[in-house]
């Protein structure tokens, strides 16, 4: 397949790099010297041009792409990029874009500005922020089967009941999987003799009622969050604001400018907005922001964000979440105290590359960054899966995890002698080197 990515930023590189590897890949960039670099560290070409321009973009070959993805950080040139590419071709175009506006007109009028597929990195960063807020001390989760299966990374606290057990004594829920645990910087598959240790993160899969209840377990001082703080009303924290309404929440949101504190106000009947500045510990002590069990910091720029978590982790909030635009950024704010620190650029390169590696698999999760992922897919006729047990696959795919099967709706939890049927569909964890061999006998 032959790709052009437009953009060379950390949203392009990341996907260039992911698709590269199986696929014939092209990145144009505006910066000469950003597009050269990619051609130093993967099997990519590159070419410096604007992706809006009718010449750059046949140079690049558009019109023999199959996708053109348009990945720059100004919605503007991404919608025009990928209009221009449908003059010249039939590649299939995704465009990314920040304001959620223009998804609302690319919805009412299906391939609106010539775009096959839009991705909203606001939207998706507010529902990732969303999903991890419904869950103590998860750090991603994922729906696969159509909401049938969850899969979960939770942290283990360092007072949690579960540390210093081994994996077969925690393992107490029915409809559950241990698919991994990430210690340091290793990823291990567990077997039932394999001790948790506080700190760690362990990746389950199963049905999503037994990773609430595998939540609990892990930290039972932490019920579901009632107090949930948001600083900053830009557009991710207006979003997050209003999936939290619909979910029936009451949160508190700060917004210092008082124009855009008033039009949140107005249109977030279930929100108490409160107009102040989010790092001045007065107001913090005073409206007792240390009492809420969740704070989500979005304002626009990084180190406030992280100014903002510590400020409220000193003060007693249980969680802090953060956004974090700089993706580099995110292990050095979990590092000094921030517990999740989602990346709007990564969550939308995850995205791009779910929603291309799945024109062949069914739904695609990616595991810390690129290091492994969580696949879906629906076993064919065809496939060397369908009609034998379980025990008998994992011996040519010894480093792959089958976490959950789904089979006409309902739930199957995966054990040695479960045999897979046409149709099933499986969902399973895999570190990044063993996909090629999942891809082979699926």
């Amino acid at each position: 397949m032959r790709v052009v990515v437009v953009g060379a930023g950390e949203v392009g590189s990341s996907i260039a790099e992911s698709l590269c590897v199986n696929h014939e890949v092209v990145v144009v960039d505006i910066d000469s010297e950003r597009a050269d670099a990619l051609t130093y560290g993967m099997d990519v070409l590159s070419l410096a041009g604007d992706g809006t321009d009718l010449d750059v973009l046949e140079e690049a070959g558009v019109a023999e792409a199959d996708i053109l993805i348009a990945s720059t950080d100004d919605d503007e040139t991404n919608i025009v990029t990928c209009g221009t590419a449908t003059a010249i071709g039939d590649a299939f175009t995704i465009a990314r874009v920040k304001r959620p506006q223009y998804l609302r007109t690319w919805q009412r009028s299906e391939y609106a500005f010539g775009i096959d597929f839009m991705i909203c990195t606001d939207l998706l960063t507010a529902n990732a922020i969303v999903g991890i807020i419904g869950l103590p001390t998860a750090q991603d989760v994922d729906m696969f089967a159509g909401g049938t299966v969850q899969m979960t990374e939770f942290k283990v606290p360092s007072n949690s009941p579960v540390a210093d057990r081994t994996v077969a004594e925690a393992d107490e829920f029915e409809q559950l999987t241990f698919a991994a645990i990430i210690r340091d910087d290793d990823i291990l598959i567990p077997n039932g003799q394999t001790r948790i240790e506080s700190e760690d993160e362990i990746v389950v899969i199963g049905h999503p009622e037994s990773a609430r209840a595998f939540g609990a377990a892990i930290a039972p001082s932490q019920n579901g969050p009632n107090d949930v703080v948001i600083v900053g009303g830009s557009e991710i924290g207006y979003q997050v604001a209003q999936l939290l309404e619909e979910r029936e929440f009451e949160p508190r949101l700060i917004e210092r400018d008082e124009e855009r504190a008033r039009w949140l106000a107005e249109r977030l009947p279930r929100t108490l907005v409160l107009g102040s500045d989010a790092t001045d510990q007065d107001f913090l002590e005073r409206e007792r922001i240390g009492d809420a069990d969740v704070l989500v910091a979005t304002l626009e720029n990084d180190q406030q964000n992280l100014l903002a978590t510590l400020l409220a982790k000193r003060l007693g909030t249980d969680r802090a979440i953060a956004v974090v635009d700089t993706g580099d950024f995110a292990d050095l704010f979990e590092a000094v105290g921030v517990d999740v620190a989602v990346s709007p650029r990564e969550v939308t390169a995850e995205e791009i590359i779910r929603f291309t590696r799945s024109r062949r698999m069914e739904n695609i999760s990616m595991i810390e960054g690129d290091r492994a992922e969580v696949i879906e897919i629906e076993v064919a006729p065809d496939s060397e899966l369908a009609g034998r047990p379980i025990r008998e696959v994992v011996t040519r795919l010894p480093n792959v995890v089958f976490g959950a099967i789904t089979r006409d709706g309902g739930f199957i939890t995966p054990r040695g002698d479960t045999v897979i049927e046409v149709g099933d569909h499986v969902v399973i964890f895999a570190e990044i080197d063993s996909v090629d061999e999942i891809t082979n006998v699926i």
